[in-house]
């Protein structure tokens, strides 16, 4: 997981970073999302804004830079706020990077909570749940067929399509959740679940995940889809914690038969610090 804001504007330190993880052997990198960020004072009724003061690059623009740099890693947005963009857009940069990655792109979205990015960004913040779903479908579609005709309430297509087309198709969508609704969302119509937390209290971390994943699998069932065919990525705080703390975590991942674990390094310091934390951990992988 990219920790940017410890990184910033220096190219290339993002470069050295980059390189540093594919020679390490790990298989993708994951970064966030956030166009714009705010001070807070001028939107006192707000709880609150993302601020202007940490730095993130738009992840489709880094990830053509990251792609050429790094050849053999793979690509995880995680996630796009994909209400505040338009989603024939998003399908073609998803298809060029899929491209670029030789086929290990993956979109992972989220409807997003920032009011302010919505209105920076000219999108209607009240009805981004609503034109989600729509718009996973138009990527799907966009980034399976040649040509596609497409009447919904927010989209219009009439023989229209993306070329070149790309690799994956249609290009696997995973949905980022912190919340039951998202997570069942993710269950009826992605392709991949990215758990921000669980989504029930237990008397253990690990008995919650359990109990999590359970529910989530359960929901893929009940929507006529095969679970083993359906993502989901653990996470890994390694930043803080013990080996033995990494360890474990490892192991309930396993357990819960998670197709992806990202670790996360961030507050640690600039790049040689992530990377000597991500050595550490790579020997408990192997």
């Amino acid at each position: 997981m990219l920790s940017q804001n410890e990184l910033g504007a220096d190219v290339g330190a993002l470069r050295a970073y980059a390189q540093a993880v594919e020679g390490l052997g790990y298989d993708f990198i994951v970064t966030a999302d956030h166009v714009v960020g705010s001070d807070a004072a001028a939107y006192p009724e707000l709880e609150r804004v993302y601020p202007i003061s940490n730095v993130l690059h738009e992840p489709l623009a880094l990830f053509c830079f990251l792609s050429a740099a790094a050849p053999k890693l793979g690509m995880l947005t995680s996630v796009i706020i994909l209400p505040q963009r338009q989603a024939t857009l998003v399908a073609k940069q998803a298809a060029s990077l899929d491209l670029m990655t030789g086929g290990r792109f993956r979109l992972g979205v989220g409807i997003g909570w920032n009011v302010v990015e919505f209105e920076a960004l000219g999108m209607n913040f009240k009805d981004r749940a609503r034109r989600f779903e729509e718009q996973i479908e138009v990527i799907h579609r966009l980034t399976r067929d040649e040509l596609v005709s497409f009447e919904g309430r927010y989209h219009t297509l009439k023989g229209s399509g993306i070329n070149p087309l790309p690799r994956t198709r249609p290009i696997p969508i995973w949905i980022g959740a912190q919340a039951e609704a998202p997570a069942r969302r993710a269950a009826r119509i992605g392709d991949g679940y990215l758990p921000l937390r669980p989504l029930v209290e237990a008397a253990t971390p690990e008995a919650a995940w359990e109990q999590t994943i359970e529910m989530v699998r359960g929901w893929v069932r009940e929507a006529g889809r095969d679970p083993s065919a359906f993502g989901i990525e653990g996470r890994l705080d390694a930043s803080r914690g013990t080996p033995d703390d990494w360890r474990r975590a490892i192991a309930l991942w396993r357990r819960l038969g998670a197709s992806h674990l990202s670790i996360g390094t961030g507050g640690l310091g600039g790049a040689d610090a992530q990377i000597a934390r991500l050595r550490d951990v790579k020997a408990l992988l192997t």
